[in-house]
């Protein structure tokens, strides 16, 4: 039956829907056409040139960047997600209510603290003269170089999205039909296959929405690649401040942030359809 829009309805719709205008819609739309303005001795003049777009696209380090940026952010949601499992599993099938409560408090616990100050505590221990090193001295290894290298910026992204993750697989596995892990047992089905072959496919939606917002937030993540990165070689993020250092290039800086919107629509949407496939039929 096709839905009707009445006018209840669109009142309470209406106050999301300017939320959305004006703050995405409305910014989205100034970046596209400050992407055509061009730079003149340091001021930007409104124009339609597509310099800026010649520009960006046409040179390596835009591409070395994307590519970093691409790869570091799949591979965060790959590691979050495989080491998220096990935790999600856990509390959902092995803890009591109780337990349960608290232990998704104690994934809500670090959201309190800022991502920036952790991001800097992690500093201490990834340093050449930090704690892990001192531990590895202590039996004979290292030191090993983890600060400014693509470990850390690892470290740092997991930091910002690993509870998130098990947040959102958790709540996925709650709400599995237990019928369908019992029937299984009584088929013959051993743990781990029931866990590959009834729940992994019955929670394959929050996984993949929770690798999903991992790959989001770390795309467009800039703290840890500077600060456990070193920011060289550059992620998009570094790009874009080096961009609008270098000579007030705004529209330049415009460009790649429009990129980085395309890729994470197009990532969404992919993730969404693999997620949701097998319900559509």
């Amino acid at each position: 039956m096709r839905k009707r829009i009445t006018l209840y309805g669109l009142t309470f719709s209406l106050p999301m829907l300017i939320w959305q205008v004006l703050f995405f819609l409305a910014p989205l739309l100034f970046l596209v056409a400050l992407s055509f303005w061009t730079v003149r001795n340091f001021r930007m003049e409104p124009d339609f040139d597509t310099v800026n777009w010649v520009r960006i696209l046409g040179r390596g380090v835009f591409w070395d960047a994307y590519l970093r940026t691409f790869a570091l952010s799949a591979a965060c949601a790959a590691v979050a997600s495989a080491l998220a499992f096990p935790v999600a599993y856990a509390i959902a099938f092995k803890l009591s209510d109780t337990a349960r409560r608290w232990a998704i408090f104690l994934m809500v616990i670090p959201f309190f603290t800022s991502y920036l100050v952790r991001v800097y505590s992690w500093q201490i221990f990834l340093s050449d003269n930090g704690i892990f090193n001192a531990l590895f001295a202590r039996v004979g290894l290292g030191p090993f170089t983890m600060l400014n290298t693509s470990f850390g910026v690892m470290i740092g992204y997991l930091t910002l999205c690993l509870p998130l993750v098990v947040l959102l697989q958790l709540f996925s596995l709650i709400f599995i039909d237990r019928n369908l892990i019992e029937a299984a047992h009584n088929l013959g089905c051993g743990r781990l296959r029931t866990v590959f072959e009834v729940v992994v496919p019955s929670a394959r939606v929050g996984m993949v929405i929770a690798a999903l917002f991992a790959f989001i937030l770390t795309f467009g993540d800039f703290v840890s690649p500077l600060y456990l990165g070193g920011g060289d070689p550059p992620t998009l993020s570094i790009l874009i401040t080096d961009t609008t250092k270098s000579g007030q290039q705004w529209p330049r800086a415009a460009v790649i942030a429009l990129t980085m919107i395309a890729t994470l629509l197009m990532v969404a949407f992919a993730a969404v359809r693999y997620a949701y496939k097998e319900r559509g039929r």
